[in-house]
């Protein structure tokens, strides 16, 4: 049986670019007939990643530069003359030829790898291990057989928890694809919203007392508003990206609950620190298909005088409403919520939790319960 759990949240963010476009401008979309701030699903995703990945403690990394990298480590760590260590770092990928995989004129593969970060000692290891192939190979036209290509695959399609999670595409190393369990929506304000210009100038301390004028200007855009975010984890494939180890699916499903609540894209935090979390999250184990509720505000949420926080958690609530009308309230074990505001009238959305951990806890009961547990 399917086994999905649907993550929703409303959150209010401030004075902000979480994502900009390629002219600096925050990213925007058109829906319901009106403009709204967005935020990419890759934004947030990477947020949410990074996040899990320093709290279990399993790097990974995306990167064409896995040559330079060895040859690096190769020559600062290891002591190996700066030619060898960058053909070695070079054969790491030329031993993989025979897949299409290739290096362009910067020394850089044509493909973006995602590996574990302990990959790269494996892959200089392996080097080390085969130094004498390197050395009588070095300067050759045609090289011969440097490194084993069965060994370096192995170690490309290695993968960390978030892997399993997230999904990594390598259609070029069988048995390297690895269909993704979470799928993240981009994030739209519930409202209308349009990026605004800021006109900033930076002051010369070291100009004269008689000087006046500042060392810099420009002008940069920003956005407000409350975005309405929605993720669904495919709790299946996730076990199965596992190899059925349900107690890790669990503790993973708990850490990506958590990050995609507390997570905050970085982009210009430096600047605007717009460190807030969501004001509700709503979560749902259902058995059939995931269900988004960004339907709630293809109708712009409007302000009724006390901002659009409040009103945005009513409409999601309604919508909510009609959903489960329409729906019969099957094929959903589980739903619930918590909020910043206990008073209001959320019942549409199930039983209220004091916390996000709370809520979070009880989903996974529901979903995978632990050891012990009926579900």
């Amino acid at each position: 049986m399917a086994l999905y759990l649907d993550l929703n949240a409303t959150q209010s963010v401030p004075v902000a670019n979480l994502n900009r476009d390629d002219l600096g401008s925050p990213k925007t979309v058109r829906y319901g007939n009106a403009d709204r701030i967005r935020v990419s699903s890759q934004s947030w995703k990477r947020a949410i990643r990074h996040g899990i990945e320093t709290e279990l403690g399993e790097k990974a990394v995306r990167t064409r530069l896995i040559p330079t990298k060895v040859g690096e480590a190769l020559e600062t760590k290891e002591g190996w003359p700066a030619e060898l260590a960058a053909f070695a770092g070079a054969q790491v990928i030329t031993c993989l030829a025979k897949k299409g995989i290739t290096l362009d004129k910067n020394g850089r593969s044509s493909v973006l790898f995602f590996l574990p970060e302990n990959g790269l000692s494996e892959l200089v290891s392996l080097c080390i291990e085969h130094r004498e192939a390197l050395e009588s190979n070095l300067g050759k036209k045609k090289p011969g057989k440097t490194l084993p290509p069965e060994e370096v695959e192995a170690i490309l399609k290695t993968r960390t928890a978030s892997i399993s999670l997230l999904g990594r595409m390598l259609a070029d190393l069988p048995g390297a694809n690895v269909d993704g369990a979470a799928q993240v929506a981009h994030a739209f304000t519930t409202h209308a919203a349009e990026p605004q210009r800021d006109y900033f100038t930076a002051v010369d301390d070291w100009l004269g007392e008689a000087e006046t004028g500042s060392g810099h200007l420009n002008t940069s855009e920003f956005s407000a508003g409350v975005f309405y975010r929605f993720a669904t984890v495919n709790i299946a494939d996730l076990v199965h990206n596992l190899d059925g180890d349900r107690k890790t699916a669990r503790s993973l499903l708990a850490v990506f609950a958590e990050h995609f609540l507390m997570s905050l894209p970085q982009a210009k935090k430096n600047s605007t620190a717009p460190h807030t979390i969501p004001d509700l999250a709503y979560l749902a184990v259902r058995t059939q298909r995931p269900l988004s509720l960004a339907a709630a505000f293809e109708t712009p949420v409007r302000d009724t005088g006390g901002g659009f926080s409040a009103t945005s958690r009513a409409a999601l609530a309604n919508h909510a409403a009609s959903i489960n009308r329409l729906t019969g309230d099957r094929h959903r074990p589980f739903h619930g919520y918590a909020c910043v505001d206990d008073t209001a009238d959320l019942t549409a959305l199930g039983r209220s939790h004091a916390s996000f951990y709370d809520l979070i806890d009880a989903a996974l009961d529901a979903a995978l319960p632990s050891d012990g547990q009926q579900k």
